[in-house]
């Protein structure tokens, strides 16, 4: 098998990869640039799979890969970045990558990736040349990534979406992106939000009404459907809506055609339906207060938001660009967050998610009295919340960025050193809340006497036990 190109200018991934390749017997051929990489494919043709690094000095990721495409459309591209933005994700699969690969990525996924790459026989279409495009969403988790690869396999594509995911969650700015990076993006964005309308305008809204249709109607009025026609019209709390008007909206998404309130002549309805909740359907299905037909021709392609706190690693992030947004809307200089003031913030629960993280940023903006901000600086409401420590993720999440960092910096052995740093710190802080008292400790731990000894021996934790009891 010919080898498989890894471009990157960044050392340290070169050598994960090579490690890795060379472990499972792939074999490989590293450059540090692309136009390095490049005059190798005009002198020797395509390799089977291309790994490239998506911002490098000189050419970028992006240029080889619309070169590539180009040239060799049937030539698999993986897009490497540790920009984990949307616009990375929708210009790489615009660009016609087969897949985005954000740093630091596991390196075992990586090479099911790989292998997966290798498999692929089939032709990628869409190779363009990507648009510049301007930031939108922010995000690094990895469940933000798979959100932002869902936008990117869309944007050729005029399938009804329905997004779920918790208020504030940015559901609204997923749907905005959907139909920027979509063929109908030079056409109208309509949003309405069912819940907001009282019951009986909804469907005036939704549909229009003729001159004379009810009381008030002096006039003739297009509703959203026509007001977004070749464009995309954004449903935002469609678990809210009357069931009348589920039935009604069934009907147009059946034949594609509507009525306006009080007329007889049946108008085409050219638009794309994103539709938003932050309910569960299904259950509301069954509870028979939305309908079931209805739910499955919205149902076509779902995408779920995380909240923000299963997103936790994207708060220092979204901090400082709202804090950027909010001084550049106010003419002052951003205000900064202390590291504690950061990681007390990461750690709260934020149950109005983003949308709540940006008003704090503005609040902060506006009443913090410096241009460093410490805890004692925040709201005194935030300061009295509860810590996500204290549900129990905050560790874990803290363990998986660490590991990541770790991956990410060509670490190796990682299993080993952090479970020893794991039992050190364990037998530590048992010792510590017993007093140095071994045999209790033990017992709280559910290990053995001589377990422990032997742990102590093994870790030297750091409490001195020169004094402890037997």
């Amino acid at each position: 098998m010919k080898p498989i190109w890894i471009i990157d200018d960044d050392r340290s991934i070169r050598w994960v990869l090579e490690k890795t390749l060379t472990r499972e017997g792939i074999p490989f051929r590293s450059f540090t640039s692309a136009s390095e990489a490049l005059a190798a494919l005009e002198s020797e043709g395509p390799p089977p799979a291309l790994l490239s690094d998506i911002r490098m000095p000189g050419m970028s990721g992006l240029d080889l890969l619309r070169i590539v495409k180009e040239r060799h459309p049937q030539t698999p591209v993986i897009i490497m970045t540790a920009y984990s933005d949307l616009e990375s994700a929708v210009a790489a699969f615009q660009g016609g990558a087969f897949e985005y690969l954000p740093k630091p990525f596991d390196v075992d996924q990586a090479v099911e990736l790989i292998r997966r790459t290798l498999n692929e026989t089939a032709p990628r279409n869409g190779a363009h040349e990507p648009a510049q495009l301007t930031p939108e969403i922010l995000g690094q988790a990895p469940s933000m990534q798979e959100v932002f690869r869902a936008i990117g396999r869309l944007s050729q594509s005029h399938t009804t979406v329905l997004i779920t995911g918790e208020s504030g969650s940015g559901k609204e700015l997923v749907a905005r992106a959907l139909h920027r990076h979509s063929p109908r993006k030079s056409a109208p964005f309509i949003a309405i939000n069912t819940a907001a309308i009282p019951r009986d305008l909804l469907e005036s809204e939704l549909f229009g009404h003729e001159r004379g249709a009810f009381t008030g109607a002096q006039t003739q009025r297009r509703g959203r459907f026509e007001q977004a026609d070749g464009g995309t019209l954004f449903l935002d709390e469609i678990g809210d809506m009357s069931t009348e008007l589920q039935t009604r909206l069934l009907r147009v998404l059946s034949d594609g055609h509507f009525y306006r309130v009080g007329g007889h002549m049946p108008i085409k309805a050219n638009v794309r339906i994103i539709a938003a909740t932050h309910q569960d359907l299904e259950t509301r299905v069954k509870q028979g207060l939305f309908r079931e037909d209805l739910f499955h021709r919205l149902n076509v392609i779902r995408l779920r938001l995380p909240p923000l706190r299963e997103r936790r690693e994207d708060i220092p992030l979204l901090v400082r660009h709202f804090l950027q947004k909010s001084a550049q809307e106010l003419g002052g200089e951003p205000k900064r967050l202390s590291d504690a003031a950061l990681r007390y913030l990461s750690d709260l629960e934020f149950s109005g998610n983003v949308r709540q993280l940006e008003n704090l940023c503005h609040w902060i903006t506006v009443m913090a009295p410096g241009q460093q901000v410490e805890i004692a600086d925040l709201p005194a409401e935030l300061r009295d919340a509860p810590l996500a420590r204290q549900t129990g993720m905050y560790w874990e999440t803290a363990l998986a960025q660490e590991v990541d960092r770790l991956l990410g910096n060509g670490a190796s052995e990682l299993h080993q050193k952090l479970l020893r740093i794991f039992e050190r710190t364990l037998i530590a802080r048992a010792l510590a809340f017993t007093g140095g008292r071994r045999i209790e400790a033990a017992q709280i731990l559910g290990i053995g006497r001589n377990t422990i000894t032997r742990k102590i021996q093994e870790l030297d934790p750091d409490p001195a036990d020169g004094n402890s009891s037997p």
